[in-house]
């Protein structure tokens, strides 16, 4: 095991000098605590206070999501980790981050810092800055919708989007839909990319022909409707698969505006299940994710890395939720 004396020998200097840079003193310089930092987490040292048994500190970062009220799609996903890890004498800490704060923080050197065990990342980006730093870290760390390949201490955790999607396109086939389009969420996401590849099989497997102009990239927010239905309307889609329940429901009040009736001229499906899907109208028709379950299981599989498992990838199975906003497609061949 790494100690102090270790780094101090590395980097030819005090062992005082090597303590106050892990404790972020004030008398040496900030390019000497980064120094020390950063040769800490190549060494693979821990501070003592964080492998005690009583003093075990996680932290949830999240970026682009909201998660504090019980109707955000964060909510139960950061209630069902925080109330694992309690369980297991976790103490948890929920960190907002900005690319702001990922330019000026390493992300190994920021968690050795604040004398966490592990972490669970949630709403990130492909693009973003500590996620290119994952391929390499030595921390433990659970991503929500991401994956890093070939790195023992990251892990994935997600709903199967493949047969979320494929239940969707089969259930619409199968009511006699066949122009059937596809409002995605936000591009330089991973799971909009399997979201759109489970689309356009799932539609080939069914025998329909995905249609460039009834496939678009939005964003995970309702107002992304107005831009792109009116597009799908032009077009003859019967059915739209929304890539979450937000823009659903912004489709839904996008037709009604058009004069378009839900479901009787155009079925609409969601993906989440927020409680939003039961209250819009009609009731939105939507493929579950369950979500409580998701915290529970990203817990799960950060404890497992922290005592050295190399779990991959945990995927949870979907569920097709049928309510108001689809039917028989009415429209003539």
């Amino acid at each position: 095991m790494t100690t102090i004396k270790d780094i101090a020998k590395r980097l030819g200097v005090s062992i005082s000098t090597v303590s106050k840079g892990l404790n972020g003193a004030s008398d040496i310089s900030d390019e000497l605590k980064q120094m020390v930092l950063d040769t800490a987490v190549e060494m693979g040292y821990s501070t003592k206070r964080s492998r005690k048994e009583n003093y075990r500190k996680l932290a949830i970062f999240i970026e682009n999501m909201d998660y504090q009220s019980i109707d955000d799609f964060g909510y139960d996903i950061v209630l069902g980790f925080k109330q694992n890890a309690y369980r297991h004498h976790y103490d948890v800490e929920i960190v907002p981050v900005t690319s702001t704060l990922q330019a000026e923080e390493k992300y190994d050197t920021y968690l050795l810092k604040k004398q966490y065990s592990g972490a669970f990342l949630v709403g990130f980006a492909l693009h973003d800055e500590w996620l290119k730093q994952l391929e390499t870290t030595t921390m433990p760390t659970v991503l929500l919708d991401n994956f890093i390949s070939e790195n023992p201490n990251v892990c994935y955790i997600g709903t199967d989007s493949n047969e979320g999607i494929s239940m969707a396109v089969k259930y619409l086939h199968n009511l006699g839909h066949e122009n059937i389009a596809f409002l995605n969420g936000s591009p330089n996401s991973k799971v909009s990319d399997d979201r759109q590849d489970a689309f356009e099989r799932s539609m080939e497997n069914c025998g329909l022909t995905p249609k460039k102009e009834l496939m678009a990239h939005g964003y995970y927010v309702a107002e992304s409707a107005k831009y792109h239905v009116p597009g799908f309307l032009s077009s003859g889609a019967s059915a739209i698969i929304c890539g979450n329940d937000l823009i659903a429901s912004g489709v839904i009040d996008e037709c009604k505006l058009r004069g378009f009736n839900v479901p009787e001229d155009i079925s609409v499906i969601g993906f989440d299940d927020i409680p939003l899907a039961s209250t819009t109208e009609p009731s939105l028709t939507t493929i579950r994710q369950e979500r409580n379950e998701l915290g529970r299981c990203a817990y799960v599989a950060l404890n497992s890395l922290v005592h050295h498992i190399p779990i991959s990838t945990t995927t949870l199975r979907p569920k097709l939720i049928i309510r108001d906003s689809s039917c028989p497609c009415s429209k003539k061949k």
